[in-house]
Formats: structure tokens, sequence, C-alpha cells
């Protein structure tokens, strides 16, 4: 009996000396708590029981939460960091937390957030996170929260949502988003008709509001007038002429991409050749087809020039310049592209008819090949070729158009050469 006592005493003593020296640990409801706030701590302390199941560090002064913050505390299922000094929770913090079903991290200062670690917490049913300085939420950031009822994201400064942020909450019944500086802009739109469609319960909609546009400012996101939106579009466009082109040694191509969207798409290229990939962000030159400041460029002039008309010039074209060159066109609602394959052969060296052969391949499947008189309208890097043929004195050099401007509107393509060149196009 003695020795069982002594057991029993020394098992006590164990718990006892288990928990960190600034907490209270013990069971109640048939929880195993650490209680932990209000002790002015400035960081999560080390020592708790690994049977713990509800920690709160509320009210102290944690200025953030590092990796493996909570390693020795796996079977957690609720933990409360409000009103702390928080203003990054990093990558692995919370990710072992996989019984978490209660997470409180309201009103502490926190703008990076480590969104990947929620793909862990499939369990949880309570995420409050209001009263903080986020700025963004990833598309994905919820993907795995199949189990979440209720959501906190009030008094932020949230300015956009991905359109689709709260598709993956399918037990969600209760989101709070007020009092957020949204930008009332296309990408808003898609919240409007969610929120005024969804059963989810969101309390003060007339504070879910505008803060930009100016126009709009105080507007109720759910009184949002309907708005000019369309996602984008792109034609990329050639043609081929001869008229009145003053020939010279060498040539230039151009390419046209028309957009259109609105909001008024970004434009991008996409350059795929043998010694690599070209990415511009047009444009990269102004009028006179000089860089423009911050373009990287070894000359005043670049070797892809990309105008604001969305043309793109490449003033020496050759066996160098040959590949895809793709337009793509993004705004708040999505993207468009289209792209075309440009090949330079010399007749005679065999060029012509491994091009040949693969256009009377194509032929011969009933898709169509045919020499172009009139512009066309590619669509896509697998279904367009143009085919350069160079007679044998027409090798290239250095070209100008019209010293390096656009030419009428730059729409089309512009060949000059020593020799008539020959050019094709496949459409499949």
């Amino acid at each position: 009996m003695q020795v069982l006592c002594l057991l029993c005493w020394a098992v006590l003593l164990n718990l006892v000396q288990a928990c960190p020296e600034s907490c209270e640990c013990g069971e109640k409801y048939g929880f195993q708590i650490a209680d932990c706030a209000y002790r002015d701590l400035e960081a999560v302390p080390l020592g708790f029981p690994a049977n713990v199941t509800t920690l709160s560090l509320s009210a102290n002064k944690l200025p953030g939460l590092p990796e493996g913050a909570f390693r020795e505390v796996p079977l957690l299922q609720s933990l409360w960091l409000a009103h702390n000094e928080i203003r990054s929770v990093a990558a692995g913090a919370l990710a072992p937390l996989g019984h978490l079903k209660s997470l409180d991290l309201s009103h502490n200062l926190i703008s990076e957030f480590a969104w990947s670690d929620l793909h862990n917490l499939s369990a949880l049913q309570l995420l409050k996170m209001d009263s903080n300085e986020l700025a963004s939420i990833p598309r994905d950031a919820f993907r795995s929260l199949h189990a979440l009822r209720s959501l906190q994201l009030n008094h932020n400064r949230l300015h956009a949502l991905a359109e689709g942020t709260f598709a993956p909450l399918t037990a969600l019944s209760h989101l709070q988003i007020n009092d957020n500086p949204f930008d009332c802009t296309c990408g808003i739109v898609w919240f409007k008709t969610w929120a005024l469609a969804t059963a989810v319960s969101i309390p003060e909609q007339d504070n879910i509001a505008c803060t930009s546009p100016h126009v709009l400012k105080g507007t109720p996101l759910r009184r949002l007038p309907p708005l000019p939106c369309s996602a984008p579009s792109v034609q990329l466009s050639y043609q081929p002429s001869q008229d009145g082109a003053e020939l010279r040694p060498g040539f230039v191509l151009a390419l046209h991409c028309d957009v259109d969207g609105q909001p008024a798409p970004q434009l991008h290229w996409h350059i795929h050749t043998p010694g690599g990939t070209v990415e511009i962000a047009s444009p990269n030159v102004g009028a006179d087809g000089r860089a423009l400041p911050g373009a990287l460029a070894a000359s005043g002039r670049p070797r892809f020039q990309a105008f604001a008309n969305g043309s793109l010039l490449i003033p020496d074209f050759g066996k160098l310049e040959e590949g895809t060159y793709s337009c793509l066109a993004t705004n708040e609602l999505g993207s468009a592209e289209s792209s075309v394959n440009v090949a330079l052969a010399t007749p005679g060296e065999g060029g012509e008819d491994v091009l040949g052969r693969r256009f009377h391949g194509k032929a011969v499947e009933g898709k169509g090949c045919y020499t172009v008189d009139n512009e066309v309208q590619p669509s896509g890097p697998e279904d367009n070729v143009v085919i350069i043929y160079l007679s044998r004195a027409g090798a290239p050099e250095a070209a100008t158009a019209a010293e390096g401007k656009p030419a009428q509107p730059l729409s089309g393509l512009l060949l000059l050469g020593q020799s008539l060149l020959v050019v094709f196009l496949a459409c499949f």
C-alpha cells in the first residue's frame, strides 16, 4: 500500500512538473486544459503535457508563431490566441494540429499567414481571424476545411477575394466579413452574386461595402450596380504584305494581338525559341521602337519589340527567332491566349520538304493547308504554322521598318527581303 501511494505521488508530481510554470494545467469537463492567458508571455512556453486538448494563450504579448510552436501538443482540439501582438504565423506553426476544431487568432496584427498550414486542419469547425491586418486570401486557402462551420474575417484589410474562395466550405453556416476595404471592381462581382444566393448567414451586410472607386465609396456590396465586365479575348493576326514594301537585305516579322475585355487586360508575350524562352510584359518599347526605362535590352532597340498597341516586332528575324509566339491577356475575370508557330526554311536544303510533309499529312486528314491571301486569325499553338521561305540570296541581315515604327497600324506580317518571299499559313 505504501509503495502504491508513492507511485501515485510520483505520477501526480510528474504531471505538475509537466505544466509550464506560467500556466495552469488540469482536467475540466473531460478536457485536458492548459491555461496560460493573461501572463505577459512573449513566447509559447515549453513543457506542456502531451495530452493537452485545450490551450489558451490569449491576452499575452506573443509577437509571432514560429515553426513547431505547438509540436508538444499534437492532440489539441482548441487553441485560443486572441488579443496578442502576433504579426506573422510561420509555415509549420499550425500544421501538426490535425485534431484542431477551434482556432482563435482574432485581435492581433497578422499580415503574414501560412495559409498552407490550414490544408492539414481538416477537422477545423471554427476559425476566427477577425481584427487583423490580412490584405489577401489565396484562392485555395480553405480547400481542406470541409467541416468548417463558422469563419470570421471581419475587420481586416481585404481589398479583393478570388472567385471560388468559399466554395470548398460545404459545411459553412456563418460568415463574418464586414468592415474590409473592398475594391468594387469586376473582380468582386462574383462575391456579390454568391452572397445574395447562399444559405450561409452573413451578418452586417450593409457594412460589407466599397472603399474604392471613389464613386462607389460606402456602397454596400449587395447594392452594387451592374458593372461592364467581360473576360479577356485575344486574336493574334498577321497579313502578308508585299505591296509597296522596300526590298532590302533581311526582313521584319510583325504580329498583332487584338485584345478585348473589361477591365482592360494586361498583355504579355511568351516566346519560345531554340535559344530558350522569352517573357515580355507589353509594352517594352515606345512608339519609336526604343526601349522604355527599365526594359532589358542590349541596345537601344530590343530584339523583340512589344508596342502598347498590341503589336510585336522582330526587326531581324532569322533561324534563332523561329518558334512559338503567344500573346496572353489577363484581367480580374480570367485570361485568354493565342499562339502561332513561325519557321524559317531555305528551299533546296531539306527544310521545305520536312515542313511540307507535315502539312501534307494534315491535309490528308481533311483539315486543310492553304496559302494566305487575306488576314488570318490563328487560335492555338498547335493549330497554326507560318512558314517563311527565303531564296538563297535572301539571307537575313540587319533590317529596319520605318525606323522601327509600326506600320499601318502594324497589325499584319511585314516581310522585307532581297528577293520575293513566299509566305504560307497552315491551319489544321
